[in-house]
């Protein structure tokens, strides 16, 4: 099994770089250290890329008030974050609002930039 390893938000992603995409969910890891979150966003070129989004911790999230079936495959959803810094089409997943308008906080508390 691949070893799991907790980074800082500064570590991995570049808080000059804030994103915000709109698309599909594809694919939800619930599990520890980080809850990860993929979602298709169509460009304006048509083409789609499935970027992942990090978040916090589980237990973190649910005692934040954010229940593990909150975002489901299937959803559209908006994600606000900042680019990883490799330049993937990975991000922190910060803010997360949904069709309805109803909006979460997904990231870890060592990613105070995206509050």
């Amino acid at each position: 099994l691949p070893a799991m390893a907790h980074h800082s938000f500064t570590a991995e992603f570049d808080a000059s770089k804030p994103i915000k995409l709109t698309g599909v969910v594809t694919k939800v890891e619930w599990q520890n250290p980080h809850i990860w979150f993929f979602v298709d966003v169509k460009g304006e070129d048509g083409t789609v890329t499935n970027w992942g989004f990090s978040g916090g911790a589980p237990g973190q999230l649910m005692r934040r008030g954010v229940p593990r079936d909150s975002i489901k495959v299937g959803m559209v959803i908006i994600v606000e974050g900042f680019r990883a810094k490799d330049g993937s089409s990975n991000a922190s997943g910060g803010k997360v609002t949904f069709q309805d308008g109803r909006s979460v906080f997904t990231s870890g508390n060592d990613n105070q930039e995206a509050k």
